[in-house]
C-alpha cells in the first residue's frame, strides 16, 4: 500500500464507524518507517490510525498479529484502546493515549525507568499473543530476504555467525520461558503519564523471551550497563546475574538482527530516511560486543544458576 494523502486518507475514514460523519482534524505523529500514524480528532474522542505501507512485507510483518496482539495488549492494562481494524483499507483505529512520549534521554531518569520495567512486566504477564517472535528465527528469514535481493550488507557481516549462533545455543539450552513482548520497544513506543507507561505499536509483537525485550529495549533507548543492570532489576525484583548477561546478550543479537532490518529497507523502502546509517550503527555496536572483553563472561554468566 503507497503512501496515502490526507484527502484520500479522509475518505477512508468515513468507512470507520468511530469517526464517519464528524468533523476531523488530521495529524501527522512522527515516527512511523513501515507505517504512517495519523491522529485523527473529532468532538467525540481521538484516535490513532495506523495505515499501512509495506505492501511488498519484506519485514516479515503480519497484520492481523499486530491488530490481535493489540488487543491482547488493551486487556492487559498498557496498550491503547483497539476500535476498528480494516485490513482491506490497511488501517487500525486505536485510541489517543494522553501522556508524554518517551526519549532516550527521558530514560536515563531512575523514576522513568522504573516505569518502564513496570510497563512491561504488565504487558507480560498478560494474555498470549497469537504467535512468538524469536530472533534467532528472524534473522536467518532477514539473510534470505537480503541475498534473495542482492540488497547491501555490511561486507564482514557472516563473519559474526558463530558468535551471533553461540548465544542461540547457550539461550536456547538455560532458558526456553517465552512471555506477549513488544521486541520493538523504542524511547518513542512509550507514553508516560508520570504515574505508569503505555506500551505502543505492536508491528513485532509475538512470544518471545523476556530478555530480549529487556536488552532490546536497552540497545534501543542507549541505556548505560549500569542502567540495563537496574531495569533486569526492577523488572526481576532482585538482582540475578544470568538474567542480567541474559538481557546483555539479547540486547547484542537484536543489533546484529535488526542491522539486516536497515539493509532490507535500505535497498527497498520509498521512505526518505538513512536506513543504512541506521543499520551500521546497530551493526558496529554488535560488532564492539562481540568483540568486547566482555562477551566470554557473558556466555558463561548466562549459564550460573545465580
Amino acid at each position: 500500500m503507497a503512501f496515502l494523502s490526507d484527502s484520500e486518507l479522509d475518505a477512508l475514514l468515513e468507512q470507520l464507524p468511530a469517526v464517519a460523519g464528524q468533523p476531523r482534524r488530521l495529524e501527522e505523529l512522527s515516527g512511523g518507517l513501515t507505517n504512517r500514524n495519523i491522529k485523527i480528532t473529532t468532538p467525540t474522542g481521538s484516535y490513532v490510525a495506523r495505515c499501512s505501507v509495506n505492501s511488498k512485507n519484506l519485514l516479515g510483518i503480519d497484520r492481523d498479529n499486530e491488530y490481535y496482539n493489540s488487543k491482547a495488549a488493551e486487556q492487559a492494562g498498557v496498550g491503547a484502546p483497539v476500535i476498528d481494524y480494516r485490513p482491506d483499507l490497511g488501517i487500525l483505529l486505536v485510541g489517543f493515549l494522553e501522556g508524554t512520549t518517551l526519549t532516550n534521554a527521558d530514560l536515563q531518569r531512575p523514576d522513568v525507568l522504573a516505569r518502564v520495567a513496570d510497563g512491561c512486566r504488565a504487558l507480560h504477564a498478560g494474555p498470549r499473543f497469537r504467535d512468538r517472535f524469536d530472533m534467532f528465527e528472524r534473522q536467518p528469514a532477514y539473510l534470505k530476504v537480503v541475498q534473495e535481493h542482492g540488497f547491501r550488507i555490511p561486507a564482514d557481516y557472516l563473519y559474526f555467525s558463530r558468535e551471533f549462533a553461540a548465544i542461540a545455543r547457550i539461550l536456547e539450552a538455560t532458558d526456553q520461558t517465552t512471555v506477549p513482548c513488544n521486541n520493538d520497544l523504542l524511547a518513542g513506543n512509550f507514553v508516560d503519564t508520570g504515574e505508569k507507561v503505555w506500551l505502543i505499536d505492536y508491528e513485532y509483537s509475538g512470544n518471545n523471551d523476556p530478555c530480549f525485550e529487556l536488552g532490546n529495549l536497552g540497545a534501543e533507548c542507549g541505556l548505560s550497563t549500569d542502567q540495563l543492570e537496574e531495569l533486569v532489576t526492577r523488572y526481576y525484583g532482585r538482582r540475578l546475574r544470568h538474567k542480567i548477561a541474559r538481557a546483555r546478550l539479547q540486547g547484542i543479537v537484536g543489533k546484529y538482527g535488526w542491522t539486516l532490518w536497515g539493509c532490507i529497507q535500505n535497498g527497498s523502502s520509498a521512505l526518505d530516511f538513512d536506513f543504512w546509517g541506521w543499520a551500521m550503527e546497530r551493526y558496529e555496536s554488535a560488532v564492539a560486543e562481540f568483540r568486547g572483553p566482555d562477551f566470554p563472561r557473558l556466555l558463561a554468566d548466562a549459564q550460573a544458576s545465580d
